[in-house]
């Protein structure tokens, strides 16, 4: 399935564009490198040295509001109604192509929220010290890389946002990746969100804020691909079904019919 628009020829001072598409640009990449980093040094101490200066309980109920606001506005924002909200949060004439740009500001920002202004509670059950703290912070470090890799298998100017405010800044539509199948998408069809999952479990730092933090974002990490999944099948129809059929959801299982998956994905895209 195409999702490649054609090129189109907008109206409006060019200037005004430009200074809309860097603006948004600048916005999104700032926020979201603040986010990425704010959250590797958050759980590597285990919740320990966040922002939040309040005390129980008003810190219970504050780190409750932090922690589920991520997990159901994201998916909300999967949706589409989540993407007729996005499309109010940019000029109109720009909002649509600007939509992939403010989901990641959005993103970036719930992220920055929950690990900057988590109220940590002060009780550390178990810090790594000696080979341990090398080992684990080696595990901790590869699952950022997996990450990383699995972004770029998915396609990094999508997931970052550079997608949608570089078309902006050429006066043209954004060109959507292919549906990813490379890669880490070989193993698994949600490669992200086991990769995020994995960085919740190798810290260094136990803490019971740690602990509710990775239970609660790794039951997101199963069930939220969910909604992705039924967007895939509005947009891609036969061909994600055939790479379903073949591909593991979450757990990269052993795969006995591998041969099969570019065959019946090259059928799909036929049809």
């Amino acid at each position: 399935m195409n999702r490649q628009r054609p090129a189109v020829i907008r109206c409006g001072a060019p200037n005004r564009r430009r200074l809309i598409a860097v603006s948004y640009g600048l916005v999104c990449h700032g926020l979201f490198v603040a986010a990425v980093g704010t959250m590797i040094v958050a759980m590597f101490f285990g919740l320990g040295r966040s922002l939040g200066p309040l005390q129980a309980p008003w810190s219970l109920i504050a780190n409750g509001l932090l922690l589920l606001q991520f997990p159901l506005l994201h998916s909300v924002l999967l949706t589409r109604r989540g993407r007729a909200i996005l499309c109010r949060l940019a000029p109109p004439e720009f909002a649509a192509d600007l939509a992939t740009t403010t989901y990641v500001i959005i993103a970036s920002m719930q992220v920055l929220l929950l690990f900057a202004l988590w109220s940590p509670s002060g009780t550390i059950w178990w810090r790594a010290e000696g080979a341990a703290f090398i080992v684990i912070s080696c595990l901790y470090t590869g699952a950022w890389v997996l990450l990383l890799k699995s972004i770029l298998d998915a396609g990094i100017a999508l997931q970052t946002g550079f997608l949608g405010w570089r078309a902006v800044l050429r006066d043209a539509r954004p060109v959507y990746p292919a549906m990813p199948v490379t890669g880490l998408f070989r193993l698994c069809r949600q490669p992200i969100y086991v990769s995020f999952a994995l960085t919740l479990w190798t810290v260094p730092t136990w803490t019971p804020d740690q602990l509710l933090l990775a239970i609660t974002l790794s039951a997101y990490c199963i069930i939220g691909p969910l909604f992705k999944e039924a967007r895939f099948r509005r947009l891609f129809g036969e061909e994600f079904e055939a790479f379903a059929r073949h591909v593991p959801y979450w757990l990269p299982w052993p795969r006995r019919r591998s041969p099969r998956i570019s065959r019946d994905l090259d059928a799909a895209r036929a049809e």
